[in-house]
């Protein structure tokens, strides 16, 4: 069975995005947060479905935040910089954790950010440790929903708001691999809502808001396209150096079980009881 981790690993990541960096005049010593949106945002809709989504959460400069599944650390860094919070960032895959520091240190972010590498289904945190908690593009890797809402809940403190930003099943159809999370079958754990739901509920959580982002998706794509067509390309710095070589056909194929009706990006929101 291939490695989840195995998926995500691309090479020498930090060189790619230094060379990305360099193509726009930009260096680590002149990167901004805006600057590194493009690539460090691994999920459908970029930094505006950031934005949108975290505001749910309420966040504020005293809050201690989980960014499970962070990737290379960019809504946790948008957290950091946008809310002022404290982060600390947790994935599977040691070269997102390592690379995703680094791009916290140029930003000069890194007294409020932690990343390090875990599991969402064994968290090394202690109960309750966080007042906030967001997952995003993260669930379609991780099968037992059950024991990972058990352990977001575990480590929530009472009346910690939790949010889900994920692919999900919502229609039928056989899926055509590769897709941005997953290049074969044996690593896709894709559900539809009322899975998450139904875990969400098992480990405590009272459901606050759910939203069908499809319309969201199918602009955000069409917005992809009209730029790369007027650049003659992907642009220096952009999620292509996260997918590797066969980014098109993953991004042809989600984008068609999209339009289908197949599977759309959701938001879930919820809270754990006081």
């Amino acid at each position: 069975m291939k490695d989840i981790t195995d998926h995500y690993t691309q090479g020498s990541l930090l060189d790619a995005i230094k060379n990305g960096l360099a193509s726009l005049g930009k260096s680590p010593e002149t990167v901004t947060l805006e600057d590194l949106g493009a690539v460090d945002e691994f999920h459908i809709g970029g930094r505006e479905a950031t934005g949108e989504f975290l505001d749910q959460l309420e966040l504020r400069e005293d809050d201690h935040v989980l960014d499970m599944g962070c990737g290379i650390g960019g809504a946790a860094r948008f957290a950091a910089g946008q809310y002022r919070s404290t982060v600390t960032g947790l994935d599977l895959t040691a070269q997102y954790v390592e690379t995703g520091q680094v791009l916290c240190t140029w930003v000069g972010l890194a007294d409020r950010i932690t990343l390090q590498q875990g599991s969402g289904t064994d968290m090394p945190f202690e109960d309750h440790a966080f007042d906030k908690a967001y997952m995003m593009h993260v669930g379609m890797n991780i099968a037992d929903k059950v024991s990972l809402a058990k352990e977001l809940h575990r480590v929530l403190k009472p009346g910690g708001r939790l949010g889900i930003y994920d692919v999900m099943r919502v229609g039928e159809g056989d899926l055509t691999f590769p897709l941005p999370w997953s290049s074969v079958p044996d690593t896709n754990a894709l559900s539809p809502p009322e899975e998450y739901k139904a875990a969400l509920a098992g480990a405590g959580f009272n459901l606050l808001a759910e939203r069908n982002r499809r319309v969201f998706a199918m602009a955000f794509f069409a917005q992809l396209r009209a730029a790369m067509a007027n650049a003659g390309g992907p642009p220096p710095l952009g999620l292509h150096l996260l997918m590797g070589e066969t980014t098109p056909e993953k991004i042809k194929n989600v984008v068609g079980h999209i339009s289908e009706n197949c599977l759309a990006p959701v938001e879930l929101i919820a809270e754990k009881p006081l």
